[in-house]
């Protein structure tokens, strides 16, 4: 699995229940950055770097597979420098609850 591939299963994925009411933007600086905004229950994918971020996650791009496809434990991940974040870090821990990892390995 690419992270090409993720980031297309990105809006089917996501929980819409969970993500009622969220409106963030989250930034992934990996080879290639992308941003995503979630708004209104649905999840938009961009090419580049967004002007603001609620949070950026910083990863190298098969670590970021790992973390997004639930092999990788993102507290771990943290804790040994491989994801390094900005912005609000207390949303950051609530963005697994916002996706079916099934649905982003499959």
């Amino acid at each position: 699995m690419t992270l090409d591939q993720i980031f297309e299963k990105m809006p089917a994925a996501l929980n819409a229940d969970a993500a009622g009411g969220v409106d963030a933007t989250i930034q992934f600086n990996t080879s290639q950055p992308r941003h995503v905004v979630i708004k209104d229950g649905a999840l938009t994918v961009n090419e580049g770097s967004a002007e603001q971020h609620t949070v950026a996650i910083n990863m190298q791009d098969d670590d970021l597979v790992d973390l997004l496809t639930g092999k990788r434990d993102g507290m771990t991940a943290f804790m040994t420098g491989k994801l390094k974040l900005d912005g609000d870090i207390m949303f950051a821990q609530k963005i697994g609850s916002l996706f079916s990892a099934s649905a982003l390995k499959g």
